[in-house]
């Protein structure tokens, strides 16, 4: 079994975060950390820093820390490079998905356990819904709206990271 890398990403790339912990990536997320904070947290965790600032990320290699400069035009690019790198797969499965907003699993509910916690329209219109399991989050989810716009820029990313491959 291939052991799936850890990540810690710094201020700079907090939407990237977001975006790896939606197709299944454990991802730390630090917005405020010092350098060095953010080189020792990496290297305790064996987690792979994420970051688009050059300074640090040279920093972390000369201490032995994995590191992957961030670089991209779009999220959709940045995206697309860090998960070349990886072998990530650019697709959403609600089953291995984490909360975009706290990196914690989220898991699949019955619809009637989330109604107090949803908009009436959005109970109505949706079936199924996933709640984070971090009991400081229990954030809710489905597939709304913005569902579409997930898939687009998931889709550009693959085309991107194709792309890249080829070059």
């Amino acid at each position: 079994m291939v052991e799936l890398k850890k990540f810690l990403a710094d201020g700079m790339v907090g939407r990237l975060a977001r975006w790896m912990r939606l197709i299944g990536c454990d991802v730390t997320y630090l917005s405020a950390a010092q350098d060095e904070q953010l080189i020792q947290k990496a290297a305790a965790e064996n987690r792979v820093l994420l970051t688009s600032d050059t300074v640090l990320y040279r920093l972390a290699v000369a201490r032995g820390v994995e590191a992957f400069l961030v670089k991209g035009n779009s999220e959709a690019d940045k995206l697309a490079r860090v998960t070349k790198r990886f072998g990530i797969r650019l697709e959403v499965d609600t089953s291995t998905s984490r909360c975009p907003t706290c990196g914690s699993l989220i898991e699949s509910v019955s619809k009637d356990s989330v109604k107090a916690r949803v908009p009436p329209t959005t109970f109505e219109t949706y079936e199924e819904f996933w709640i984070c399991t971090n009991p400081k989050c229990r954030k809710v989810y489905w597939q709304g709206s913005h569902w579409k716009k997930i898939h687009e820029l998931l889709k550009e990313a693959n085309q991107l990271a194709t792309a890249k491959k080829q070059q």
